[in-house]
């Protein structure tokens, strides 16, 4: 039992890791990378980025990206290939163009049609509930209610 104790208490220390290293062999080719697969919208996850998403689908994107980075092409070379292959959806920002305007523009068309419905609805309800009148006597006997509490 004794030496079970010990193992135990010995087992973090085996467990020590050590530091992460980058996967690309240049580190600034890594935070390059790392800083284009932030503008980059994983398809798999849909909400999270590239550089932040561990699914298969973002791994290959990085590692597509690292090899046209090895073989000298630009970020903006980069950023269209992706868009060339998965369309503008990989984009987290998508450019405001023919394409995607009905996107930008779907928001607040659906806020205006929100209110409209509001606006509609509450003045259908005042035409449909009419507005009660207090005989004198009700009204007495809300006052005196109203003032029997204080």
């Amino acid at each position: 039992m004794r030496h079970f104790l010990l193992l135990l208490m010995l087992l973090p220390a085996l467990a020590y890791g050590g530091e992460a290293k980058d996967l690309a062999d240049d580190p600034v080719m890594e935070r390059r990378m790392i800083s284009l697969a932030e503008k980059v919208r994983c398809l798999v996850c849909q909400s999270e980025t590239v550089a932040s998403s561990r699914s298969d689908w973002s791994n290959d994107v990085r590692q597509i990206m690292r090899e046209k980075m090895q073989a000298g092409a630009t970020d903006q070379e980069i950023m269209d290939i992706l868009v060339e292959r998965f369309g503008k959806s990989v984009l987290f920002d998508p450019p405001v163009d023919r394409e995607t305007i009905p996107l930008w523009i779907a928001p607040f068309v659906m806020l205006l049609l929100g209110v409209a419905a509001l606006f509609y609805q509450v003045r259908k309800r005042r035409q449909t509930v009419p507005e009660t009148e207090l005989s004198e006597e009700a009204q007495k006997r809300a006052a005196a209610l109203l003032n029997d509490q204080e």
